[in-house]
This record gives structure tokens, C-alpha cells and sequence, in this order.
């Protein structure tokens, strides 16, 4: 039996294959942190990623978006070959790293050209693309969506079937929106009913993303604790996730959508990148993390060395 996530040290954490970190995920019991970062975007701290700041306000899992496997970029990351970039990140944080993928309906999408959420090849959900992530020593592949880039409930499923597939039996798979994404009959309470979740889990996700609780309109405390039953019962997980730059707003906000997410029944809690253009407001993750796990919990992981 693995030991709970939240307890894991980087030694630990490099030895678990997908099975070992699903076990120390549940284990945990809600206590699971999730930070988004963007690495393409200047840094807060300018030397320092802000994957590494993230991990230091005492992230459990690193979720990198924008990240494209063909040209992996992470601003302040020291020179390394690009097949390298996501070995390195481990290294320096210690810390389990998952990436977004997008399954893009091109006949959904709003023209983003020209915007920070610009589609490339490298970042679609696409087999080869989940086949190279493996190889670069990903943990976690996210079928999600950028604003604007059309990724629909239909095409998440069919990513994951390929995915399935090609990596499925060595990485995590977790799918689903934090916000339409660019798909109105996809928005609000309609981004996530407890079939699509069924078909996701049919198709081959392990974890299943849905809004927080006061993030996307329609999407109550009370939806979203069906939902968890609903993916419990079949043996998944529940990322709850804030992804609508509420990351942003006063720590008050963050605790109370935390707290919602606990009792909804969140196993992985995820708070997103666009407090400022690239990762969450320090002070909110760590309120974040302090209203899930306290104080000594969320000590402990910031305290505890990655040559541990």
C-alpha cells in the first residue's frame, strides 16, 4: 500500500509508477494539492520558475499548461535539452509533474491567433503527442481546454480512447473543463453530467476534472458532490479545479471554494494560472492549502528537502 501523497518525499514520489500515485492520492483523503502554471510566460520571480515557486508554497502535483512536447518551454528553467525540460522540473521540485493536452474541435474553436492561447501541434491530445510526454517522464496527461480553443465533451472522449491505448497503462489520464472552453452547449452546468463522466471513465480516464464549486455558473456544491459519488463508485478519482482566474481573488473566496470542494468530495484539489499570467496568487495557494490540510501539513510539504 502506497503512503499517503501528502507524506511522500521526492525519493519516494520518483519510485511510484501510475498505480502507487493513484493509491497515495486517495490515501490522502481530499488533502491533495494542484498547482497550474504556464511556463512560457515570464516568470514571478524572474530567476526562479514559477513551477518551483508553486512547489515552495507546498503544491503536491505541478500541472504545466502551454506546455508543448515538440518545443517544451519553461522560462528560468536552467539549459537543458528539450527531451530533458520535464526531468529537470522534477528534479529541482521533487514534485509529481502532469501536463494539459487539448482535444480541439476545430470546427468549435474561436479564432485565438495571436493570443496567449494560440493552439500548436504540440500541445493536442493526440496519441503521439501522450507517447512523447512519457518519454520526456510526465506523470499525468490533462484532456482540458484553453478559453476559446473548442475542446468538446465528444472529442475528450476520443483522445482518451487513443491514449488509452499508446500510455494508458503508465500514466495518469484525468479529463475534463474547468470552464466551456469555447463550447456554449458545453458551458455552465452543462460542462459535466454524470454520463459524460461515465463515458470518460469508459474511455480511460482515472481522474475526472470538473469546475469548483463557485467558479463556473450553475456548478453548486450539491452537483458536484453527485458527480464525485457518481466517479467513486466506479473507482475514479475527482479533481476539483478553479479555472476562471478566480486564482485571483481574495484569499476569503479561495478558503470558502476550497472548503466547498472538500466537502463536495474533491481527491485532487486544483487551483489554476491566471491569478497573474502564469500561476496563482502565492498567497492564495497557500490559503488554499491551509484550508484542506492546515497548517502542518502545509508546512511540512514546503519544509520537506527534495534530496529527502
Amino acid at each position: 500500500m502506497s503512503k499517503r501523497l501528502l507524506d511522500c518525499t521526492a525519493s519516494e514520489l520518483r519510485r511510484y509508477g501510475k498505480q502507487e500515485l493513484l493509491e497515495a492520492i486517495a490515501a490522502s483523503e481530499g488533502r491533495v494539492l494542484a498547482c497550474e502554471t504556464i511556463g512560457i510566460t515570464p516568470p514571478l520571480l524572474a530567476d526562479v520558475t514559477n513551477a518551483e515557486y508553486a512547489a515552495s508554497l507546498s503544491a503536491d502535483l505541478l500541472l504545466l499548461n502551454m506546455f508543448d512536447v515538440n518545443k517544451p518551454v519553461i522560462q528560468a528553467l536552467p539549459k537543458v535539452p528539450p527531451e530533458e525540460t520535464v526531468r529537470e522540473l522534477k528534479r529541482l521540485t521533487g514534485r509529481v509533474i502532469g501536463i494539459n493536452l487539448e482535444p480541439v474541435d476545430p470546427e468549435k474553436a474561436r479564432d485565438n491567433d495571436g493570443t496567449l492561447w494560440q493552439m500548436s501541434a504540440g500541445r493536442l491530445a493526440t496519441a503521439e503527442n501522450a507517447l512523447r510526454a512519457r518519454e520526456m517522464g510526465v506523470d499525468m496527461i490533462l484532456l482540458t481546454g484553453n478559453p476559446g480553443n473548442g475542446v468538446t465533451n465528444e472529442a475528450i472522449v476520443e483522445s482518451l480512447r487513443q491514449m488509452r491505448e499508446a500510455v494508458g497503462g503508465e500514466l495518469i489520464l484525468a479529463a475534463g473543463k474547468m470552464h466551456g472552453a469555447g463550447v456554449l452547449r458545453q458551458s455552465g452546468a452543462s460542462i459535466m453530467t454524470r454520463a459524460d463522466a461515465q463515458a470518460f471513465l469508459d474511455a480511460g480516464a482515472d481522474v475526472i476534472l470538473v469546475p469548483a464549486p463557485g467558479t463556473v455558473p450553475g456548478i453548486t456544491m450539491e452537483a458536484v458532490h453527485d458527480l464525485a459519488e457518481s466517479v467513486h463508485s466506479r473507482g475514479g478519482l475527482l479533481m476539483t479545479a478553479i479555472g476562471t482566474s478566480q486564482e485571483g481573488a481574495d484569499t476569503a473566496t479561495i478558503r470558502q471554494i476550497a472548503l466547498m470542494c472538500k466537502m463536495a468530495g474533491a481527491d485532487i484539489h486544483h487551483i489554476g494560472d491566471t491569478g497573474v499570467p502564469g500561476m496563482a496568487l502565492p498567497q492564495n495557494i497557500l490559503a488554499y492549502s491551509i484550508a484542506i490540510r492546515g497548517e502542518r501539513h502545509t508546512y511540512h510539504r514546503m519544509a520537506l528537502s527534495v534530496n529527502r
